[in-house]
């Protein structure tokens, strides 16, 4: 009994804090929570440059808070490896090898069936209707199955008159698509931007929201419109995250061109909307272990959603190997989360996407780039990022980092899982191949003398 009391005192401290903030704010959409417009660089260690380095000034606007994507989605969708070739056994045997290799529990748990699912034409009704010959079951008995996996189940759709494959968009049929998504328990909706008629996004997307919610539902509202109208300017009240970019492909160019493009976004994405830089492609066979290294690193270290694009079923040991490094993992899931409570708004919470502009040293080799961003705890992720066709030393000097030059700082390489240097001051340096990237957790630990 003692418990619970300390309990409901501690919930209704939060309440009362949360409530407090809300109305010395005045309001929900667009607006920042005061106390983060106050984040400081932290006290001991950082420069007075700190602050200009790492933009916090939208960090904190509310995004669409219907209580999911406090950290990026992860899961697995079917669009990049198979295409139109999807059934229900596909899915099927794609959630139970996401449980059988352990990613389930990595927190990979949205099976996303992208395109290609429903018939070419609504039924009598006005209905969607799962084809009969590659999901002959329906679509409801397919998500019972992936929750008794303990898993969740996604489903695409449209915000035109067709989808790219031209089968029905859900332009003008919001109402009756999202219910029936509903019906069906879809927990997770992919919205495209194919056959849209010339109409205005931001007019076309926000009715599929209120449609959702209007459902009694919990869906994670996924918005696919290629970045058109940069949605990161306008999406944040209207979808769970917003594609940033074209359509990504297996190869190095892609991948790096897309980074670049949702670079530009970072300060816009939070806890409750991400950008969205498309699917992963690691283990599609496009690319080098070390390019797809990089690109696992790269989209973590952009908080981008973390969807699998490759064939789970058939993985090679060194694509596991990639896709379920917990370290990682957890920079791309912000850790210090789920030490808060979940009632707690989600825009209460700072989004550290680290980009900074890329940081580039300007070296002889303009391909060789220091990504960093701050971390709880007074700690920075860095990622040694060589895009140089040989390998190359790559030095990251403090004052680029935000750092006073005399801080002890501790460093820890996420790939080889170990610590690498106990006290560097002033910079660090290491070599990196070629197309691959170095991933590191800096803790400052002392400093030889304060601020004046």
């Amino acid at each position: 009994m003692e418990n619970k009391k300390k309990k409901k005192s501690v919930y209704s401290g939060y309440i009362v804090m949360v409530l407090t903030l809300w109305v010395i704010d005045g309001g929900i959409e667009g607006r920042q929570v005061g106390v983060l417009e106050k984040l400081e660089k932290p006290s001991s260690g950082f420069s007075k440059s700190y602050n200009s380095i790492y933009d916090t000034s939208k960090y904190g606007i509310f995004q669409l808070n219907n209580g999911l994507a406090l950290t990026p989605q992860m899961g697995w969708n079917s669009w990049n490896f198979f295409a139109c070739s999807i059934s229900e056994d596909l899915i099927k045997e794609t959630a139970d090898a996401l449980v059988s290799t352990g990613l389930a529990d990595l927190g990979y748990v949205y099976v996303n069936i992208d395109d290609c699912w429903s018939t070419a034409t609504r039924n009598l009704k006005g209905q969607l209707v799962p084809d009969p010959k590659t999901f002959p079951s329906g679509i409801k008995a397919l998500s019972d199955y992936v929750h008794g996996k303990g898993l969740k189940l996604g489903i695409y759709g449209d915000a035109g008159a067709f989808t790219c494959q031209v089968r029905p968009g859900s332009l003008f049929h919001e109402t009756g698509d999202a219910q029936l998504f509903a019906d069906w328990g879809v927990d997770y909706l992919k919205y495209d931007n194919c056959f849209n008629l010339g109409i205005d996004p931001k007019k076309r997307y926000p009715p599929m929201r209120d449609a959702l919610n209007a459902t009694g539902r919990t869906i994670f509202y996924s918005i696919c419109e290629w970045g058109v109208e940069d949605p990161a300017l306008w999406a944040r009240g209207v979808g769970n995250s917003w594609r940033t970019t074209d359509d990504i492909n297996d190869t190095w160019a892609s991948m790096t061109t897309i980074a670049d493009i949702n670079d530009k976004w970072a300060s816009h994405a939070g806890p409750g909307g991400w950008n969205d830089p498309d699917m992963l492609e690691v283990g599609n066979g496009g690319m080098t272990y070390q390019e797809y290294r990089a690109h696992f690193s790269i989209w973590a270290l952009m908080k981008a959603p973390l969807l699998i694009g490759c064939d789970v079923r058939n993985m090679t040991a060194e694509t596991l190997e990639i896709l379920s490094n917990k370290e990682v993992i957890s920079v791309n899931q912000g850790e210090f989360l789920s030490l808060l409570l979940p009632f707690i708004p989600s825009s209460l919470l700072p989004c550290l996407q680290p980009s900074q502009a890329f940081l580039c040293l300007l070296t002889r080799c303009p391909g060789r780039k220091v990504w960093a961003g701050p971390l709880s705890g007074n700690r920075l992720v860095v990622a040694f990022w060589n895009r140089c066709s040989k390998d190359e030393t790559i030095t990251a000097r403090w004052e680029v980092l935000g750092l006073e030059s005399s801080t002890h700082v501790s460093i820890r390489d996420l790939w080889q899982h170990k610590e690498v240097k106990d006290n560097a001051v002033a910079s660090f340096g290491a070599k990196v191949d070629s197309h691959d990237c170095h991933v590191y957790i800096f803790t400052p630990k002392t400093v030889a003398h304060s601020e004046s």
